[in-house]
């Protein structure tokens, strides 16, 4: 089993991976159309040339990102395949230079040993008012909100001259 990049031919195996948690309410909705948008976020794990499991990493900013729709098939499950694809998507947050990474989750007691800490969702105001506003279950959320590192600091309270670097 290995790991990698997404690539766009991948977009209706993630497509799958992920609809199959849509009528549970595992995981929210994706278009196929919003993944092959954002397949460049996406890291799969794949097993015998098969997608076996899918994350994404969206980035905020400098301050923040978010580790998403991460599921992993019951082929794959059992065999460390949720753990290699956040430690994945962890390096490719350390890549970009993010500060904080994010998740929410009902099952707290997997991420926890990969140094994810519980926060309240207010220490999360980017994800608040960028996703949970148009979130379906906006007002009834049954996940819990952890963050890896520092907690970060809401983007539009942060000058200018800490989010950009221009080099002269």
């Amino acid at each position: 089993m290995r790991t990698r990049e997404a690539i766009l031919p991948d977009a209706a195996q993630i497509h799958q991976l992920i609809s199959a948690h849509f009528e549970t309410g595992t995981l929210l909705p994706r278009s196929f159309a919003e993944i092959c948008e954002n397949v460049r976020d996406f890291i799969v794990a794949e097993q015998d040339g098969r997608i076996v499991g899918c994350g994404a990493l969206h980035l905020y900013g400098p301050h923040l990102a978010e580790i998403r729709s991460i599921t992993v098939h019951a082929s794959g499950r059992g065999k460390g395949t949720g753990r290699r694809m956040v430690r994945a998507l962890l390096k490719q947050a350390k890549k970009h230079h993010v500060n904080s990474v994010c998740l929410f989750t009902r099952i707290p007691e997997f991420f926890a040993p990969l140094g994810f800490s519980v926060v309240t969702r207010e220490d999360i105001p980017d994800k608040l008012y960028k996703d949970c506003c148009v979130c379906p279950k906006l007002y009834c959320c049954d996940e819990v909100a952890m963050v890896r590192g520092s907690l970060p600091t809401f983007a539009i309270l942060q000058p200018a001259s800490s989010l950009v670097k221009l080099e002269a």
